[in-house]
Order: C-alpha cells, then sequence, then structure tokens
C-alpha cells in the first residue's frame, strides 16, 4: 500500500449542518493529501487519485478507536453490507475496504457537483418543477433500497450529492440497515425523524417515506416543517403533526406531503399495498416520465460548475487534524472489524 501526498484537496461528503444523534463521516495505490476535518467526527473523506487509471474517487477514513468509543461498531458494518449489495444510478458506490491497526477505510464514488444542501442554501428554496425533479429521482433510489429490504433512515439535503450532469447520488449510509421485520436503534437527524423513531415503537421502510415528505416541504419551502431550538421541542412538533404551510406551495404538493406526513404508517402513502406505485401515481409527479428516471433521461434544473474529474471547489475544505500520533488499537478491538 503507497500513498504519496500534494496531487489532490481534501473534500467532505455528507457533512451536516445539523445536530445529528449519532454522527460519523467521512488504501490502495493512491495519492492523497494529508488534509484533515479537525470538526469533532470520527471519520474524515478524501480525494484520492488512484495512479494507474488517473480516477478520482473518495476515501472514507474512519479512526477505529472513536468507532468503538461512540458505539458505532454495528453501524459501520451496516454500512459495508449495504453498500456491497447495491448498484443503481442514483446511489454512491461502494469500491473497496481495509483496514489497519488505526483506521477503517471505504474507498467510493467521488461525486464532483457537492451537496444538494448547498445549492438549496444558497437559492433560499426551490421552484415546483426543480423540486419534483429532485424528488422523482429519489423516489426511484428508495423504490430500490426498499426492493433489497434496505431501509436508508437518513434522507436529508446534506447526503444528496449531484454528479457533474445534475443527477443525484444518495451518499453517507452510516445508518442504512437491511431488514427482515423492524429495528429500534434511535439514529437519523432530529428535523427528519419519523414518529415512530421518537417514540421507540420499532420502525421500518416507512421511515424513509416520511422523510422524503419533510425533503419535499423543505426544498420548496426553504425550511423544514418541524423545527425548533433544540431536538425535543422538534421531536414535540412531529408528534403534534400540525402542518402549516407557505401560501405559494403547490395545491397537489400540499397533498403529497400530507400523504407522506402521516402518523399512521399503515396509512402512509408509499408504506401501503401498491408500495412506491402509490406515489408515482400521486397528482403532483403527472408530468414525470417514470421509465425515463432511472435512465438519467430527466433534464436536471442545476448544472454544478466542474472544471474536471476531480475539481473539489464545490465542497467546504477543512483543516488539517493530525492523527498519526495516536497508538495503534488494542487486538480485541480490531478483531471487531476483521471482516471488514
Amino acid at each position: 500500500m503507497v500513498m504519496a501526498g500534494g496531487l489532490t484537496q481534501r473534500f467532505t461528503v455528507g457533512k451536516s449542518r445539523r445536530t445529528r444523534l449519532s454522527a460519523f463521516y467521512g488504501e490502495k495505490d493512491m495519492y492523497h493529501t494529508d488534509d484533515t476535518d479537525g470538526t469533532g467526527t470520527f471519520g474524515r473523506v478524501f480525494l484520492v487519485q488512484d495512479k494507474q487509471n488517473r480516477s478520482f474517487y473518495a476515501l472514507k477514513q474512519m479512526k477505529i478507536q472513536d468507532v468503538i468509543r461512540l458505539k458505532q461498531e454495528q453501524h459501520v458494518h451496516n454500512e459495508k453490507e449495504v453498500l456491497s449489495q447495491v448498484q443503481h444510478p442514483f446511489l454512491i458506490r461502494l469500491f473497496w475496504t481495509h483496514h489497519d491497526d488505526h483506521f477503517l477505510y471505504m474507498l467510493m464514488d467521488f461525486v464532483c457537483g457537492g451537496e444538494l444542501f448547498s445549492y438549496l442554501r444558497s437559492r433560499g428554496r426551490f421552484s415546483n418543477c426543480t423540486g419534483m425533479f429532485y424528488s422523482a429521482e429519489i423516489v426511484c433510489a428508495i423504490e430500490y433500497l426498499h426492493s433489497k429490504n434496505i431501509v436508508y433512515r437518513d434522507l436529508k439535503p446534506e447526503n444528496i450529492l449531484l454528479d457533474r450532469e445534475g443527477h443525484i447520488r444518495l451518499t453517507d449510509f452510516g445508518f442504512a440497515k437491511k431488514l427482515s421485520d423492524r429495528t429500534w436503534t434511535l439514529c437519523g437527524t432530529p428535523e427528519y425523524l419519523a414518529p415512530e423513531v421518537i417514540q421507540s415503537k420499532g420502525h421500518g421502510r416507512a421511515v424513509d417515506w416520511w422523510a422524503l415528505g419533510i425533503l419535499v416541504f423543505e426544498m420548496l419551502a426553504g425550511y423544514p416543517p418541524f423545527f425548533d431550538d433544540n431536538p425535543f421541542g422538534i421531536y414535540q412538533k412531529i408528534l403534534a403533526g400540525k402542518l402549516e404551510f407557505p401560501r405559494h406551495l403547490d395545491f397537489y404538493v400540499k397533498d403529497l406531503i400530507k400523504k407522506f406526513l402521516v402518523i399512521d404508517r399503515a396509512r402512509r402513502l408509499g408504506n401501503m399495498k401498491n408500495g412506491a406505485d402509490d406515489v408515482k401515481r400521486h397528482r403532483w409527479f403527472k408530468t414525470v416520465d417514470w421509465d425515463g428516471v432511472p435512465l438519467r433521461r430527466l433534464k436536471p434544473p442545476i448544472i454544478p460548475k466542474v472544471s474536471h474529474d476531480g475539481d473539489t471547489s464545490n465542497f467546504d475544505v477543512y483543516p488539517e487534524d493530525d492523527w498519526k500520533k495516536d497508538a495503534p488499537v488494542a487486538q480485541k478491538d480490531l478483531d471487531l472489524f476483521k471482516t471488514f
């Protein structure tokens, strides 16, 4: 394993601007820099370049002692398991994993267009048509994951990347999980949590449709429907379920959001007998060519400014944080990741 520095710039993927309940982020023959993110998470994501084929990738590097300290071992294994089983045009790809006596490594696509979050914040809010485009591609991504019994559990603008053509790629699968029935782990971002997660009733795929309802609202309004200065205030508003829409929202999108944000999972759009087909048939999506969506035939409303495949200008750059002085982890800790 040979690493050389100096040719590429550090970038972040899925860096949350919101409080996350259990956050972590994001070697082969690669170039990379030693710049790292010193913001207190237990992972970093670097831009790296393959010396042989000159392709660019994102290298997620996670500090083993922090993964263990924050009790994230299972989430790390879940992320690898899920990404190893999926292949879809709107999902990030995993190419390789490795570990040494300090770190876990995951080599993934570098998606150079940046986060949807950045575009949403710079514009304030999206138009009806722009929100519909991103929603349609996300519906197809969620439908695919659910067809494999995978729940994503962390849908939000920070985890949606744009490629250089403007199509989406979901990233950060740290909370994704393959389900046989339900799960009880409290994880996610407060503004996007479904009621059943907050109430610890056990949850399944329906949480992704709830989160899509929150996302559609946030994309078109410029803010999420339930927000407060602290998480508990957010939870109270989610459980109360009172929606107040901005006046400019389209009648049909308000109806769609209401049907996603139904407390009763059995009546939540996307989680009923016809699954994602009920979502696709909703009146708000009446102009969408659903056969063309996964083929990337829809015209993206935003084309990122990208000068070359390794362009990191659409991401924030973070200062260096030197991890190399830490002692190697004990063998008993390494054994927790022997299959990684």
